[in-house]
């Protein structure tokens, strides 16, 4: 059990002091299963995280429209079979306040809350050599001695919210989707900007466009989309929970993470009998266009492009108007090398009356006003509201926003300016007994069903630290060798494909000055999976113990 003292700091302050064996920061999908498997451990743990509940990412983007696009019975923890049994989705794809509830069910099944401190923001995180612990302080004054540390922040946890000028000036509300107040916003009736296209661009417009009086979508980087089917589940979801076992095999062994995978190689196939299975498979209203029609989408350009062209086809259908046809549909990169979203009538919601999409791409935005948004040529759009669908710092953001301090006092903030590097995106030379999830230079820094690999790499923490233990060591680090070896093979994958030659936030391209770099381990989930358990089997090969 914790313990926790009270000292004095000398300005008439105090400071609560918590002694634990491991600390994990976040409460979102890692941090809740972390925080299960290290307290069965028998471990005296906490997680810590600034939500008011439990959620993570779910807790967050409560805006208009949110949503899961994986599919709602792979995106679940398989460690359990009657926690997964006796939770029922309504739907193939449900929104965020479902996806809450379920996290809560969790929370509660597990029995975590009694370990978990809420509404509480980790500020610092300092290694202490001579323990060989680290010091960790939140914003409440508290101090935490931890031998472990682990980060369950979430890849997409960092918005970037303050990307123009004068945003404190502008006299309506603004808000960034990742930020959405919990009571709700009254669009009816008015002005409404939305300001970006990426997946949650879409998801808020197509939500709201019938609820505005007026609403001006600033559109810079084109997307290719694909339509969302969603049908509701029957008979308690019987039919979904009939594979448990089958997912639980099946799924950390996919390239993605998802249940379904790559089939026949474009080679194999007639013309004719591509084109077939690319309708077969855009029929499913799934993302299976995008993970699983043909992986050469990611390395060939030519088989790229011919695939590109058939989704870019199916939007010109549905486009009405030349114009909103080339603002919207991409034509400088390949499909697949950027997030695809799903949608329901997005691209309708342009045909509508009280919709303008203005292109932002030739003509920036240069700054907020008083009274709405500014361009480059001076011309100014009135609004009332205005949301920011801008994204986030990938990957790292959520951990540079903490003062992170390896050996010698180094920064992991940075280091990772200069050059963004993991060891499997597990741990990171410098700073010892300090674990990552969903951070760069792993699969679950993007292309995967995030549950999947969240699992395993928490799983892969608790046997590490399970192993730490039975040794009698005290400190793990991977070697500087070890992990110039990883980033190696990790750059020479990512560099063999399209996504590493196409801007993007999965290159980190979106923040300002970030090192360029694919995030995502690209050699898939199986592999990473089987890469990361042959180095536990070798007695953690790579990675020092004393």
């Amino acid at each position: 059990m914790a313990t926790k003292t009270e000292n004095g700091s000398g300005n008439g302050t105090h400071e609560t002091e918590t002694k634990l064996d491991a600390l994990v920061i976040g409460a979102g999908v890692a941090g809740l299963y972390q925080l299960h498997q290290l307290r069965r451990q028998g471990l005296d743990v906490r997680a810590y995280d600034n939500a008011s509940g439990p959620g993570g990412t779910w807790f967050w983007n409560r805006y208009p429209g949110a949503k899961f696009d994986s599919e709602s019975y792979i995106y679940q923890y398989l460690f359990d079979e009657d926690l997964y049994r006796n939770w029922t989705w309504s739907e193939r794809f449900p929104g965020q306040p479902e996806i809450e509830r379920w996290l809560n069910y969790v929370a509660d099944a597990l029995d975590l809350r009694r370990d978990i401190q809420f509404e509480t923001t980790i500020v610092s995180a300092h290694w202490n050599e001579d323990a060989r612990r680290w010091t960790v302080r939140t914003d409440r004054g508290e101090v935490i001695d931890t031998q472990f540390l682990i980060t369950c922040c979430g890849m997409l946890s960092a918005p970037l919210e303050d990307v123009f000028p004068g945003h404190q000036a502008f006299n309506g509300q603004i808000f960034h989707t990742s930020r959405w107040p919990h009571e709700g916003v009254d669009l009816a009736g008015r002005r409404v900007g939305v300001v970006g296209i990426g997946a949650t661009g879409i998801q808020v417009i197509q939500t709201i466009a019938d609820q505005v009086g007026h609403l001006t979508v600033f559109a810079r980087t084109p997307q290719y989309v694909l339509p969302m089917k969603n049908p509701a589940f029957e008979n308690g979801g019987a039919s979904y929970k009939a594979r448990f076992q089958e997912f639980r095999e099946v799924l950390p062994r996919t390239f993605t993470g998802f249940e379904y995978d790559f089939g026949p190689t474009w080679a194999e196939l007639s013309p004719d009998d591509r084109r077939q299975r690319l309708e077969d498979i855009h029929a499913d209203g799934s993302l299976k266009l995008w993970l699983a029609s043909f992986a050469e989408i990611f390395f060939d350009p030519a088989v790229s492009e011919e695939v590109s062209e058939f989704v870019r086809g199916k939007m010109r259908m549905r486009l009405k108007d030349d114009r909103l046809a080339d603002i919207l549909i991409p034509k400088d990169y390949g499909f697949g090398t950027h997030r695809v979203p799903l949608e329901t009538n997005y691209l309708e919601v342009y045909h509508r009356d009280n919709v303008e999409l203005v292109n932002v791409r030739e003509t920036p935005i240069t700054r907020v006003t008083p009274d709405g948004i500014e361009l480059r040529d001076g011309t100014s759009y009135a609004l009332d509201v205005i949301i920011l669908a801008t994204g986030f710092d990938a990957g790292t953001g959520a951990l540079t926003r903490i003062d992170i301090r390896g050996r010698d006092g180094r920064s992991l903030k940075e280091e990772w300016g200069r050059d963004i590097r993991t060891m499997m995106g597990l741990q990171i030379h410098g700073y010892p007994n300090l674990f990552t999830t969903a951070v760069p230079l792993a699969p679950s820094a993007a292309l995967c069903n995030m549950t999947t690999c969240l699992q395993q790499q928490t799983e892969w923490i608790s046997d590490c630290i399970a192993h730490v233990r039975a040794k009698g060591a005290r400190v793990i680090e991977p070697t500087a060798e070890a992990e110039e070896a990883w980033v190696r093979h990790h750059d020479a994958t990512a560099n063999a494909t399209l996504i590493s030659k196409t801007d993007s936030w999965y290159l980190g391209s979106n923040v300002p000055g970030k090192p360029r770099r694919v995030l995502s381990y690209t050699g898939g989930v199986g592999t990473y999976r089987a890469k990361c358990a042959e180095v536990a089997a070798n007695g953690y090969d790579g990675f020092a113990m004393h």
